[in-house]
């Protein structure tokens, strides 16, 4: 395997995830169990950026179960009104679509469903945009589920990620389906074990509570763990913004 890039600055993300238009917290996936934290998405962004966040991860949640984007407006709403880095999923599945939010200036697309159904499409647009596509592989104890968490596969989460070495591909983002939602601490042993494995670089999702797990996930940087999404945590104020940023960024 390739020796891995020393590890720069570890990126905070603030998770938006959007349902019927509002920004929301599910609990392990469950669209029956969301909890509204705001009506205005843009807004919404605009606090993290006061904050000091330069990036942004959102979802369509109801993309991601209907297999097409269904929040466009607010994703719109948000791009227009703000200035952070955009990741965005949920719902991608063809290349128009890609093309499309690349186009309206979503600076990265992360591809779930489709990584496991159409992985020549994963590669084709790693390939035609190096650096702005993402691979969101999320699993229940190590196996893969997609199509909003609905579907459970026996894919190893591991093999899965595998399929895109080279490939041109930013990152991949892992969620241990499990803990999200719920404040049970980031799966720091399984997602440092996941980046040690591949070439590509790992963003951590899933479970992040406290400053503690950002230090625990901090010490395996070196293995190939770039970034961190952030939901619960920061909306209900057990997280600080302002301490988070500056731990990561000492």
């Amino acid at each position: 395997m390739t020796a891995k890039a020393s590890p720069g600055k570890m990126i905070l993300f603030p998770a938006i995830d959007l349902k019927d238009g509002a920004c929301v917290r599910l609990v392990r996936g469950d669209m029956a169990r969301a909890t509204v934290f705001s009506t205005d998405p843009a807004a919404q962004a605009g606090r993290f950026a006061e904050l000091g966040f330069d990036w942004l991860h959102v979802v369509d949640l109801n993309g991601a179960f209907a297999g097409r984007p269904v929040n466009e407006a607010a994703i719109d709403s948000i791009l227009a009104a703000n200035r952070l880095k955009l990741q965005l999923g949920g719902g991608i599945r063809d290349r128009a679509m890609i093309e499309s939010w690349l186009a309206r200036g979503v600076e990265r697309v992360v591809l779930g469903t489709a990584a496991l159904r159409d992985p020549a499409l994963v590669r084709e647009a790693a390939g035609r945009h190096p650096g702005r596509i993402a691979v969101a592989i999320d699993a229940r104890d190590g196996r893969v589920a997609v199509a909003g968490w609905a579907e459970q596969t026996e894919i190893d989460a591991a093999e899965l990620a595998r399929a895109f070495e080279n490939a041109g591909v930013a990152a991949i983002v892992y969620t241990d389906i499990a803990r999200d939602g719920v404040l049970a601490g980031l799966n720091v042993e399984a997602t440092a074990a996941l980046a040690r494995s591949l070439t590509t670089p790992v963003i951590a999702s899933g479970g992040l509570a406290s400053l503690d797990d950002l230090s625990r996930l901090k010490r395996v940087a070196a293995d190939g763990v770039i970034g961190v999404i952030a939901g619960r945590a920061l909306y209900d104020g057990r997280l600080d913004a302002k301490a988070a940023l500056a731990l990561l960024a000492e």
